[in-house]
């Protein structure tokens, strides 16, 4: 098996093994607190995050706090969440602002983006992680999206992989092309940096 065929079989079990937890929401709970407490004094006001897919934790309900914290604290409009809108040809991404009830529509590939709405470049960026290993680096599901964006978006944001601890993949080989995260959370704190 060459290391194409390796980081398949391995991205499918890792997701598969996901969609399986029989705890996943316990997880999932465990992980929206560590976010929250992550979050608390990060100066950042406008992030970049995903919409979940394939039973990955869904940061939009602290996302969607952390908003609503922040206009209580005075700061109406300031803080922003932008979900990825996919640039075919360039096959990078765009974050688009969302908030709870703005318009959607699919994607190409079939996921809910922000439709017509306002263009933003995130300063802290969310990733979903399929699997993750050491020096920040993760597993995506093979599109080479994030790390093109991330190669190109400027000023380049503080990049927060999530993912649960089931997908610590401590025998992971980042390729030439594949950028660290500055951090991993995951349902037991933060994972990276050690």
């Amino acid at each position: 098996m060459d290391k194409a065929e390796a980081k398949r079989a391995l991205r499918k079990a890792l997701i598969e093994e996901r969609l399986n937890l029989p705890d996943r929401l316990a997880r999932a709970e465990a992980l929206q607190r560590v976010m929250r407490i992550w979050l608390f004094d990060r100066p950042e006001t406008v992030i970049g995050a995903y919409w979940p897919i394939k039973g990955e934790f869904d940061p939009l309900p602290v996302l969607h706090r952390w908003k609503e914290d922040g206009e209580l604290n005075g700061e109406p409009q300031r803080r922003r969440i932008g979900l990825p809108v996919v640039n075919k040809q360039h096959k990078t991404l765009t974050f688009h602002t969302w908030y709870p009830g703005c318009p959607m529509e699919e994607d190409a590939y079939g996921i809910p983006k922000p439709k017509d709405t306002e263009v933003i470049v995130p300063t802290l960026l969310f990733v979903p992680c399929v699997g993750y290993g050491i020096g920040g680096y993760r597993l995506g599901y093979g599109g080479g999206f994030y790390d093109r964006t991330l190669a190109t978006l400027q000023p380049k944001p503080f990049t927060v992989g999530l993912g649960y601890t089931h997908g610590f993949v401590d025998e992971l080989e980042p390729e030439d092309h594949d950028e660290p995260l500055d951090a991993i959370l995951n349902d037991n704190g933060v994972v990276w940096p050690v």
